[in-house]
């Protein structure tokens, strides 16, 4: 699976777990948060589609629920998360 791919899986996944998607210019920064009961994720633009991909992968492993969401094989195993019962 291509690294475009694998980043629109993962930002969809992020979306399924609350996350608001913010796309922007941000010179290197970026990633999860959460404000005012919010989740965020700020995906940088100017960033390559690899880094914006460690970026999302990142904040996706510090969801518990993470491993209940249907994803791709690939997604799942850069994730390293198991399916839960």
């Amino acid at each position: 699976m291509h690294t475009v791919e694998l980043l629109e899986h993962a930002l969809d996944a992020a979306v399924r777990l609350g996350y608001t998607i913010r796309q922007e210019p941000l010179a290197g920064g970026g990633g999860g948060c959460e404000l005012k009961g919010r989740k965020l994720f700020f995906l940088d633009l100017d960033l390559e589609p690899a880094e914006q991909l460690e970026q999302i992968v990142d904040t996706l492993r510090r969801e518990p629920a993470t491993g209940s969401l249907p994803m791709p094989g690939g997604l799942r195993q850069m994730l390293n998360v198991r399916i839960s019962a």
